[in-house]
C-alpha cells in the first residue's frame, strides 16, 4: 500500500484561473464568434493550490520604499530646486505604483468564490466564515484605491506625499496580512482529484474511523479517545491492486438537525454532497465512543437516506469489545419493541462487516470489500465521463 499524504505541498504557480467568471465569458464569446460548438464546462478543483503568493504588508512597504528611493531625477535639469522636485515627484509616483500594483494583482488573481467548485466553495465558507473571503479582498482593493488617491492628492507636495503614502499603508496594511493568512489556510486544504475514486469514512465521533484509515493505508492520522479527534478533512492516497485511490477521514456526526451542526460536521456533509465518494460508515456498539447505539442508528438512517445513491459499506468496529448481549445505555429504552433498532444494537446494520483493529478480526475482508467498492466507484466515474463526452458531441 502507498503512503497516505494528509496535506499536499503548496504550489507557487501563478493562478491562471480557468474558474474566473470573466475568462469563462470571454471563452464563450470566442466560441460564438468562431461558430464553434461550446464544450461543456467541467467543474474542477485545485484552485487553492494555485493561489498567488502574498507578501506580508511590511515586506511590500519595505521593498517599495527601497525601489522608490533609488529613482533619480530626469537628466538634463540644471536647476537644483527643480531637479529635487522632479526627483521627489518621480519617487512618489514610483512608491505609489510599487504599493498599488501587487494589491491590484492579488485582487485580480484570487478566484471569485462563486466560480469555485461547490466543494471548495463550502470549504471556504466553513473554514473562513461566511463572507470573510470577499470582505478581505474588498479591504485589499480599498487599500489600493487609498494608495492611488493619496499619491495623486499629494503629487504637488512630493516630500509630504511619500510620508503620507507610508502612513496610509502602515495603517491599512492589515488587509494584506489578512489575505496572506487566508491564502495559507486555503492552500492547506486537502487536494482532491475528481477522477480518482474516493473512500470516505463517516460515523459518529470516536467510533474508530481514524484507526481504520491506519489499517487501510500506512497514513497515521491522530487517534485519541475523545470526540472530534479529526478537526478537519484529512485526504490521503492508497494503492490497492496497483491502482491509486483516495481516502478521506471526516469529523464525526452527532444526532441533530443541520441548523445545529458545527462547522466540522458541515465539512463532512460537504464532502458527501459535492465529491464522488464511496461511503464506509463506521458503527461502534461497544459503548466506548460516547454516542449511544440508538443515536448512532438515527444518524445512520438519516445519512443513508440522504446519500442513498452512493456506493456504501457498513462496518462495526471494536468488535473485540462486544459481548453476547448489546451494550445498554441508561438513557435508552430497554423495553423497546422496535425490532430494527433492537437488531441494530446487537449486530449493527444488515450486511455490516465486524472488525477489530486490536485482534485484526475482519481486516482482510474489509480490505477486499474496500477494493471492490473503489473499483465500482471508478466504473461510475468513467460512465459519467462518457456521458459528458457524448453530451458534448451531440
Amino acid at each position: 500500500m502507498g503512503v497516505m499524504s494528509l496535506y499536499a505541498s503548496p504550489s507557487i504557480t501563478e493562478y491562471r484561473s480557468s474558474c474566473f467568471c470573466s475568462q469563462q465569458a470571454q471563452a464563450a464569446a470566442r466560441g460564438v464568434l468562431q461558430n464553434k460548438p461550446m464544450v461543456k464546462e467541467i467543474e474542477s478543483v485545485g484552485a487553492f493550490q494555485k493561489l498567488p503568493m502574498v507578501m506580508p504588508s511590511v515586506d511590500i512597504l519595505s521593498s517599495a520604499l527601497k525601489k522608490a528611493k533609488r529613482v533619480s531625477a530626469t537628466k538634463g535639469i540644471s536647476n537644483i530646486a527643480k531637479r529635487e522636485r522632479n526627483k521627489a515627484a518621480k519617487q512618489l509616483d514610483a512608491l505609489m505604483k510599487e504599493l498599488a500594483v501587487p494589491l491590484r494583482d492579488y485582487v485580480a488573481n484570487f478566484p471569485n468564490r462563486k466560480c469555485l467548485h461547490p466543494y471548495e466553495r463550502s470549504l471556504t465558507e466553513l473554514t473562513l466564515g461566511d463572507g470573510n473571503y470577499e470582505k478581505v479582498l474588498k479591504n485589499v482593493d480599498a487599500l489600493r484605491k487609498k494608495v492611488v488617491s493619496a499619491g495623486k492628492e499629494h503629487a504637488s507636495l512630493c516630500a509630504k506625499g511619500l510620508q503620507r503614502l507610508e502612513e496610509v499603508f502602515n495603517r491599512e496594511g492589515k488587509a494584506v496580512d489578512d489575505l496572506l493568512n487566508i491564502a495559507k489556510t486555503l492552500r492547506a486544504m486537502p487536494v482532491v482529484d475528481l477522477e480518482t475514486p474516493t473512500l470516505c469514512l463517516v460515523g459518529a465521533p470516536n467510533v474508530g474511523k481514524s484507526s481504520l484509515v491506519r489499517v487501510i493505508s500506512t497514513g497515521k492520522p491522530e487517534v485519541c479517545n475523545y470526540p472530534f479527534t479529526t478537526r478537519g478533512i484529512l485526504m490521503g492516497h492508497i494503492n490497492l491492486g496497483y491502482q491509486n485511490f483516495q481516502i478521506t477521514d471526516t469529523p464525526g456526526l452527532l444526532q441533530r438537525c443541520d441548523e445545529d451542526r458545527n462547522n466540522l460536521e458541515k465539512l463532512t456533509l460537504a464532502v458527501l454532497t459535492h465529491l464522488p465518494t464511496a461511503i464506509l460508515f463506521v458503527h461502534d456498539l461497544s459503548g466506548e465512543c460516547g454516542t449511544s447505539p440508538s443515536d448512532q442508528f438515527t444518524i445512520y438512517k438519516e445519512i443513508k437516506e440522504r446519500f442513498s445513491d452512493h456506493i456504501w459499506l457498513d462496518v462495526v468496529s471494536k468488535c473485540d469489545l462486544l459481548q453476547t448481549s448489546p451494550v445498554a445505555y441508561v438513557t435508552e429504552d430497554e423495553d423497546s419493541e422496535h425490532l430494527e433498532m433492537a437488531s441494530y444494537r446487537k449486530m449493527g446494520p444488515d450486511g455490516a462487516i465486524r472488525v477489530s483493529v486490536m485482534n485484526e478480526e475482519g481486516l482482510n475482508e474489509l480490505k477486499d470489500r474496500v477494493y471492490q467498492m473503489l473499483v465500482g466507484q471508478m466504473d461510475r466515474i468513467k460512465s459519467r465521463s462518457n456521458e459528458d463526452n457524448a453530451e458534448v458531441a451531440t
